[in-house]
């Protein structure tokens, strides 16, 4: 079975080459690709893509620039693919040694594959405690409200043909397309596996400014989520759990920024919960 491994590629200069390199070093004795989705990078994204075709002997780069996102960078990828099989990473993390083969393996099993997320390597100590460190040992659940589980895109895996016929990646959701994808799948009756050899090194946001920006959207997007999937059988949320969580996230904001850790967390939290109001005010719901 023949693998088309995929990254979505925007202005990604400073960390694609860690990437390409950890590719390049995959023992996989069955066919496999690698395509770089290029969605409209002005950096030296390309020219590093260039730096590694000897060693990538199928690599090969498609133009995404017509739209901006990861998801139509992502389709259009998977549209030139050649492969039987879809593996899906990014450009800013790294893949572990034997990552390519465990997801061959695993999908020769199953349609559709998930594999385990890694944060010490790429990420500072201070940084791993800002986060919940998600997707080590089990897919991820989603908790508010409770519903499907799911994995993140950074490291999927499915069969191009279901890929195919649930029409991709939402093209118009600038985040969490991965949750609505699996989501998805999972509702067409396939179920998602995790596999724990395969390993990818996640890289988190390290500053302030980068956190909010991916937790308010993160918060907006969960509400696109909530009204999609409410017909669809995710339960209702109360008003009264979301003026618990905003009371509690006051009643921390005095001894929590003192340091850049709790800091960041706490503006981390604000944004997620800044992102929901301005979901609900965007799709119309109330869903705090």
């Amino acid at each position: 079975m023949k693998l088309s491994i995929i990254i979505p590629c925007f202005n990604a200069a400073d960390t694609l080459a860690i990437q390409l390199e950890a590719l390049a070093n995959q023992d996989y004795f069955n066919s496999w690709e690698l395509i770089i989705s290029d969605n409209g990078s002005t950096d030296d994204s390309l020219a590093i893509v260039e730096q590694y075709k000897e060693r990538l002997p199928n690599l090969r780069i498609v133009d995404s620039s017509k739209q901006q996102g990861r998801s139509y960078a992502r389709n259009t990828a998977a549209k030139a693919a050649t492969g039987d099989a879809l593996v899906f990473c990014d450009a800013d993390d790294e893949v572990a040694p034997g990552w390519v083969a465990a997801m061959g393996e695993a999908l020769s099993k199953y349609e559709f594959v998930a594999g385990r997320l890694e944060y010490q390597k790429l990420n500072e100590p201070w940084v791993q405690k800002v986060y919940t460190l998600k997707q080590r040992n089990e897919l991820l659940e989603y908790k508010y409200p409770p519903y499907l589980p799911f994995a993140g895109s950074c490291n999927l895996g499915v069969k191009r043909s279901l890929h195919e016929s649930i029409g991709g990646f939402d093209e118009n959701m600038i985040r969490l397309q991965d949750v609505d994808y699996c989501w998805r799948l999972q509702l067409a009756g396939v179920k998602l596996h995790f596999v724990k050899d395969a390993v990818v090194h996640y890289r988190l946001r390290s500053t302030l400014n980068g956190m909010y920006k991916q937790a308010r959207l993160w918060g907006e997007y969960d509400v696109f989520l909530y009204k999609k999937y409410q017909p669809l059988g995710m339960p209702q949320l109360s008003w009264k759990t979301s003026g618990k969580a905003w009371l509690h996230l006051l009643k921390r904001l005095p001894k929590e920024v003192f340091t850049k850790e709790t800091r960041s967390k706490w503006v981390k939290d604000l944004a997620w919960r800044i992102g929901r109001l301005q979901g609900c005010v965007k799709y119309r719901i109330l869903a705090f």
